[in-house]
């Protein structure tokens, strides 16, 4: 019997050293016992990866009808979460499509018979030259009236499908402060607004090119300063906004208003006066502005007019 257990002792001991070699060379080779009846793997190709969904655009250019004219726009966060984000020009409207509007040189074609007569006039020719020689191409458009500069929107929209109208003044505060709650759009310190728009201290009495300043946070120019923008009040009534060329600092504030004055046509010699130009205002323009829509998500969509028959009830262009 002792000699059975030392017997078996032995082997115990024999299988248990032969073991510890067979472990001592798998971790030499890097190889398992086990591994050597599993079939060698294959590389896995990477799972096919879908394209990432396009940004919403953030600026487009509107083509002028009929014209070389383009306005850029920008769009900006809504005025309240409850309402749509809007689409505002990044500069006042500039003569190059005022002109349009103004002297009918998209070359429209008559329109075709059984149309409805609901016609957008043209405004009439103005009797000394508009730009008061500030300077033309690539100049805020100015002098039009509140009638005038409502017109153009009203125009613009008929020709491209799009509605284009003017800001309110709530829209326009907030597109002009950009977020801020300073005076300006840049803070409260009027002395760093050479560098953001024209005014009394810098333009020299006159218009200048838009968008030669520095634009606000949102990427709009010429908010302060150069020429004062048409808006509407709550109360759906023509309000100005944003200070001119002729302005101090404390009127060019985010929040400064303007109400027009008869002194802003009194030179006119028509009777009666006309419903389109100021004559004696040459530090007022405009720019525009339009709602967001879904379609506006769309990529590589960008707003175009909406296509129409020749028996459509589009509103036709007449001038007056």
């Amino acid at each position: 019997i002792v000699i059975l257990r030392s017997d078996v002792r032995s082997r115990w001991r024999m299988a248990l050293f032969i073991l510890a070699i067979a472990a001592l060379l798998t971790a030499t080779s890097g190889l398992s016992i086990a591994d050597d009846d599993k079939p060698a793997s294959r590389p896995q190709s990477p799972e096919p990866q879908s394209p990432k969904p396009e940004a919403p655009k953030n600026t487009y250019k509107q083509n002028v009808p009929g014209s070389t004219a383009t306005i850029e726009m920008v769009r900006i966060p809504p005025v309240k979460p409850d309402r749509p984000a809007l689409w505002f020009s990044t500069t006042e409207i500039t003569w190059d499509a005022y002109d349009v509007f103004v002297f009918g040189v998209e070359g429209k074609k008559t329109p075709p018979p059984k149309r409805k007569a609901d016609a957008i006039t043209r405004p009439s020719k103005p009797y000394i030259p508009p730009d008061r020689g500030f300077g033309h191409d690539g100049y805020p458009a100015i002098s039009m009236s509140f009638h005038g500069a409502q017109q153009f929107c009203r125009w613009l929209s008929v020709e491209t499908g799009q509605r284009y109208r003017l800001a309110t003044e709530e829209e326009w505060e907030h597109a002009c402060r950009a977020g801020a709650t300073t005076a300006f759009s840049f803070g409260d310190d009027a002395k760093q607004l050479d560098a953001h728009g024209w005014y009394w201290d810098n333009a020299k009495e006159k218009t200048h090119p838009v968008g030669k300043k520095k634009a606000n946070r949102w990427g709009l120019f010429d908010m302060h300063g150069n020429v004062a923008e048409w808006c509407v009040d709550k109360d759906q009534k023509p309000i100005v906004r944003g200070g001119s060329y002729l302005d101090d600092p404390k009127d060019l504030r985010a929040d400064a208003r303007r109400r027009q004055s008869k002194g802003w046509n009194a030179s006119d010699p028509q009777l009666p006066k006309s419903k389109w130009w100021l004559a004696d205002c040459p530090f007022v323009g405009f720019r525009i502005v339009r709602e967001a829509t879904p379609a506006d998500d769309k990529p590589n969509d960008t707003p175009k007019k909406k296509p129409t028959e020749e028996s459509s009830d589009k509103p036709t262009t007449r001038k007056e």
